[in-house]
């Protein structure tokens, strides 16, 4: 059977490569020129996805590229100096198997371990899908496949042509969150070096291979005036935000007309009653985002592709069969995600100078605590900061 999956970023390549293991036959279409390298963030691989990440042989690669953060210093209003927190232990305690590596890191890595077996298709992307499987292309000649993957991410264009306009399924929970690449000057490897105030959070991070740091901005905000791809415009919105909060801070927006990568968008939901119609399904955040940033998005995407592919092998190909299999799988996780990621922007986020204390001490306190009772406590929490670490890895060796 042809598979024709959309997007290459991490649920793509993920569930391409499960598929030709299972002998589909399988065709990625990117829209970008390349694999893309937009400077992406440091994002975090829970147990069931460092699990699935081992039986793709791929472990050791992706344990060579942990950006080794392990401390936090947080500048806070009213206070002189800052906090330091051992952020290491907090992740210790939370997660039986946790890595944190930079996204385009881990993107190319899941690219490459099935990159022979597939074929990727670049600087293309779908115009149409009838409901025969004949797909048409921006550039390329039209093509016949038996199922369409949308892992398109949150702006999926898949979605789109299948379900309808993306404003009927999202739900803005209430802040922004921006990247910016920066000269690695501004960050100790190693190391997360943050302001905290009510209403905005930033830090910059340098991981341990050196190159580049990152700047996170995250805000609240009511709802912005912006088109997705219009940079000149979120530029404008995040120095809006964050001016004049901390000199170090004014150094850190003084980078965004220096060329660096840059990302912007809002913190939103995907709320589908279904991510499946006819012979085209949805994985990922193309189909139920729980929040950039917030709500382990990429864990969830790893193991949302990983249950799709085997849910069709053990159907045989047969939608009908795979996508009910397959979203009764992922209910479950999906909805927890959401609820989870709610709280963590009120959290990560605080409206309070008081809630800057309590997200600043808290951590502090895990980071204190002998590890064996900081894990003891995390673990009487599964639907909080253990939520990621206990989805359940379904078994598909036998098909």
């Amino acid at each position: 059977m042809r598979v024709l999956v959309s997007g290459a970023s991490i649920a793509g390549p993920v569930v391409a490569y499960w598929l030709v293991r299972y002998g589909f036959e399988v065709t990625v279409v990117e829209r970008a020129q390349r694999l893309r390298k937009a400077g992406g963030h440091a994002v975090d691989l829970f147990t069931p996805a460092i699990d699935i990440s081992e039986r793709m042989g791929v472990l050791d690669e992706i344990q060579a590229k942990a950006t080794g953060i392990d401390r936090m210093v947080v500048h806070r209003p009213g206070s002189a100096r800052p906090v330091g927190v051992d952020i290491g232990k907090v992740f210790t305690a939370i997660s039986d198997r946790h890595v944190e590596v930079m996204r385009d890191e881990l993107s190319e890595i899941y690219y490459t371990a099935a990159r022979d077996d597939v074929e990727y298709v670049f600087g293309d992307s779908i115009t149409a899908i009838d409901p025969d499987g004949t797909v048409a292309f921006e550039r390329g000649a039209p093509r016949r496949f038996d199922i369409v993957v949308g892992a398109d991410g949150l702006h999926s264009n898949v979605r789109s042509l299948v379900f309808g306009p993306e404003k009927d399924f999202t739900d803005f929970i209430g802040a922004y969150l921006a990247v910016l690449s920066m000269p690695g000057r501004h960050a100790d490897p190693g190391v997360f070096t943050g302001h905290f105030r009510p209403d905005r959070v930033v830090g910059v991070y340098g991981d341990r291979h050196g190159g580049d740091a990152r700047a996170v901005f995250l805000f609240r905000s009511d709802p912005l005036e912006y088109h997705y791809r219009d940079t000149d415009r979120q530029k404008a919105l995040l120095r809006a935000a964050f001016a004049g909060m901390d000199p170090m801070v004014d150094a850190w927006l003084g980078e965004l007309d220096a060329g660096g990568a840059f990302y912007f968008d809002s913190i939103t939901q995907l709320r589908m009653d279904t991510w499946s119609r006819g012979r085209v399904t949805l994985v990922g955040d193309a189909g139920y985002c729980p929040g950039p940033a917030v709500g382990g998005s990429t864990s969830l995407a790893v193991l949302g592709a990983y249950t799709l592919a085997g849910e069709l092998a053990a159907a045989g190909g047969d939608p009908e069969r795979a996508f009910p299999a397959y979203e009764r799988a992922m209910a479950d996780p999906v909805r927890a995600s959401r609820a989870f990621a709610r709280g963590a922007a009120r959290s990560l986020v605080p409206t309070s100078r008081f809630g800057v204390w309590a997200l600043v001490n808290g951590s502090r306190l895990v980071a204190a605590l002998p590890t064996p009772i900081a894990r003891a406590l995390a673990r009487l929490n599964t639907k909080g900061v253990r939520l990621h670490d206990t989805m359940e890895v379904k078994d598909f060796s036998g098909v």
